[in-house]
């Protein structure tokens, strides 16, 4: 049974130290698995509690293999079996108590049994309206609101990328800082024009008749996503001249 236990402060400062990781590090480990991972999305899953980092009197993440392996485990259960981040927690924490507990499965069902719920092609995995809000820890009245600003944008069914949940944790987490949805709107303009401009490049690659061209732009895409992230992220670091974690 795989064993995925948390970092915690309970660990021993000799392991801690021995192959200790930086955020930087882990994500380049698990974009060899999952290239849309992010550092916002490592960090939120922190905040979730899905994982519990050593930190260095300075402040700084260290991430041992366990956590590495720890993420690795949230991030399949969301793309491989769409399930929401409350049940993957409590599916981990039955397993450090040592409980064989079978692989939780959320959807629709079908003569009794669970099935997952339908993606279009190669999406990622989708998160209800009830679950969103539980993992944001936010109310409907706020969900209406950041809706309205196009932050969060539910999908033709009603449910949400999974990815929203990463974008409703960030916007709560700015807002304990006192920015609000409202003054997001220029993030989310920015986040616009930069997709586009992805889009505008890729676009030919999709329209092609040969199925491995347009595979090759769903590749191309992912590849293209993550430089702009990362180039954004760069930009705003020397914007204000700090360097993050």
């Amino acid at each position: 049974m795989l064993q995925t236990p948390r970092g915690g402060a309970g660990s021993g400062t000799a392991a801690a130290d021995a192959g200790a990781m930086s955020i930087g590090t882990v994500l380049n480990a698990l974009r060899v698995e999952f290239p849309e991972v992010t550092i916002s999305k490592i960090r939120f899953l922190e905040a979730e509690g899905l994982i519990e980092p050593q930190r260095t009197p300075s402040g700084y993440r260290k991430f041992s293999a366990q956590d590495v392996e720890r993420l690795g485990h949230v991030l399949r259960m969301q793309r491989d079996h769409y399930l929401p981040l409350k049940v993957i927690r409590e599916h981990l924490d039955a397993m450090e108590r040592g409980e064989a507990v079978a692989l939780p499965t959320v959807g629709r069902q079908r003569d009794g049994e669970a099935l997952p719920e339908p993606v279009e092609g190669p999406t990622a995995a989708r998160i209800g309206r009830a679950e969103l809000l539980a993992a944001a820890g936010i109310d409907e009245a706020a969900l209406v609101e950041w809706e309205s600003y196009g932050l969060l944008v539910p999908l033709e069914d009603g449910v949400y990328d999974a990815e929203a949940a990463t974008v409703a944790g960030l916007v709560a987490e700015l807002g304990r800082f006192g920015i609000e949805p409202r003054h997001l709107r220029v993030m989310k303009a920015a986040a616009d024009r930069e997709a586009g401009l992805v889009d505008q490049v890729v676009a030919p690659l999709k329209r092609h008749r040969n199925p491995q061209t347009r595979a090759h732009a769903e590749a191309r895409t992912k590849e293209l996503a993550g430089l702009t992230v990362r180039l954004h992220a760069a930009l705003v670091q020397t914007a204000l001249g700090v360097r993050l974690p």
